[in-house]
Formats: structure tokens, C-alpha cells, sequence
């Protein structure tokens, strides 16, 4: 009986494999195939961001490239669950991932204000290192306009302020 019971079993793992086996190899057929698009994806991402953000940073380019690969591969892996019949947990790992998202957004927003005013700030023509600049009550020279910072000279000593904290109200201070 107990040996029936094991038989039983291994053919039914058998024909389960079997019956899977032409999803699984056309979900690495998928995924061999979003390997190759991610990376023609990606080169013309980074072209893209050589482009709009000339002379910066490169680390600002890195992080929107990182940004936009985890998404990408975020959604092969969602569409391969879906390829090798596994719907539902797709469903519900994005389900999942998008409250995760959601949260650490939240948890996050400062940083991420940060760093958009920090963009906005390296973009903007009339902000640069060496500019004197009054920013809320700090009044000095700009000696570095970081991801999520921007450093002052002010009087010998170096005051850091939050990008979001300064792209809201900063006033330009004409050469003496």
C-alpha cells in the first residue's frame, strides 16, 4: 500500500513537471527575451538622461536609471509569474508591492522632495557654486549643490540646508 501510495505521487510530480514544462521554458524564453529589451531599453535611457542632464552629476543620472530598471524588471518578473500559470500570485505580489511602494513613498516624501528640488536647483541658470544667497535665515556663498543638500559658505564655516527647504524661497544676492 505504502509503496503504491509513493508511486503514486512521483507520477503525478511527473506529469505535473511534464504539463508545466512548455510554460516554464516559454517564461525563460520570455525572460532571455526581456533581458535583451531591458538592456537596449536601458541604453537608450541613459542616452536620454546624458542628453537632459549634461555636465551634472552622473550620480543623478544613475539613480533615475536605477529607478527606471527596477520598475522594468519589476514587471518582467510580474509578467513570467503570469507566463508559467502562477496568475494569482503575480496578482497578489503586485498587490503587495504596490502598498510596500506606497509606504516607503510616504515614509520617504521628504527625501524625495529633497531630491526633486535638488534637480530643480542644479537645473535652475541663476544657482550656481560661488552665487551669494540668501535662503530662509542662512545668507552665504554656494559651495556645492548635492542630491538632497546644498552647502554654504557662511562666514568661514559650512551650513547645510535641504534642497526642499531652499527651491521654496531663495533670493539671489547681487555681487558687491
Amino acid at each position: 500500500m505504502q509503496s503504491n501510495l509513493v508511486t503514486d505521487a512521483f507520477a503525478q510530480l511527473y506529469d505535473g513537471i511534464l504539463t508545466a514544462l512548455p510554460d516554464i521554458l516559454t517564461g525563460l524564453v520570455f525572460l532571455g527575451l526581456s533581458a535583451v529589451a531591458i538592456k537596449l531599453i536601458m541604453l537608450g535611457v541613459r542616452a536620454v538622461l546624458r542628453r537632459a542632464l549634461p555636465g551634472e552629476a552622473p550620480v543623478y543620472r544613475q539613480f533615475v536609471g536605477a529607478i527606471v530598471l527596477v520598475f522594468l524588471w519589476f514587471a518582467v518578473g510580474l509578467s513570467f509569474l503570469s507566463i508559467v500559470g502562477l496568475t494569482l500570485v503575480a496578482a497578489s505580489l503586485g498587490t503587495a508591492i504596490g502598498f510596500l511602494a506606497l509606504g516607503v513613498s510616504y515614509a520617504l516624501s521628504g527625501m524625495i522632495a529633497d531630491a526633486v528640488a535638488g534637480v530643480y536647483l542644479l537645473r535652475d541658470p541663476d544657482f550656481n557654486p560661488g552665487d551669494q544667497i540668501r535662503a530662509g535665515d542662512t545668507t552665504g556663498e554656494v559651495s556645492a549643490i548635492e542630491l538632497r543638500k546644498t552647502r554654504f559658505l557662511v562666514d568661514g564655516d559650512v551650513v547645510v540646508r535641504a534642497n526642499a527647504e531652499i527651491e521654496k524661497n531663495w533670493t539671489k544676492l547681487s555681487a558687491e
